[in-house]
């Protein structure tokens, strides 16, 4: 997708803090980390949110599932960490490429917001 924030930062066209990449999978630091640890996990593939999901590209987040405890490992989360996704601008998705936010790194507690 041409105009896609996270596209271009996958294709190197915009830099970011890279923490992890393999063929289907890109992860890097969130710019407005809520937390010691703030990765942005996303597929390689566009996906705009979790609404787009179906037989066909759902594989895309499983890549991303697989990848997650690697990257929280390599990152040092030892004692645990949470995965966020916001699907669509009223749940505070702001760039409409399907992504995790990885977080941890401190004591989150049991209350999501």
């Amino acid at each position: 997708m041409n105009d896609c924030l996270f596209c271009k930062i996958i294709a190197g066209e915009i830099p970011s803090s890279k923490v992890y990449e393999d063929d289907k999978v890109f992860a890097f630091r969130d710019i407005n980390p809520q937390a010691p640890v703030h990765v942005l996990v996303v597929p390689k593939e566009h996906i705009a949110s979790a609404n787009e999901l179906n037989d066909a590209n759902a594989g895309a987040v499983s890549a991303c599932f697989t990848a997650i405890p690697k990257i929280a490992e390599a990152e040092g989360l030892k004692d645990g960490y949470r995965v966020i996704n916001n699907c669509g601008a009223a749940a505070g998705q702001t760039v409409m490429h399907i992504h995790f936010h990885l977080i941890g790194g401190r004591e989150l507690g049991e209350h999501i917001v």
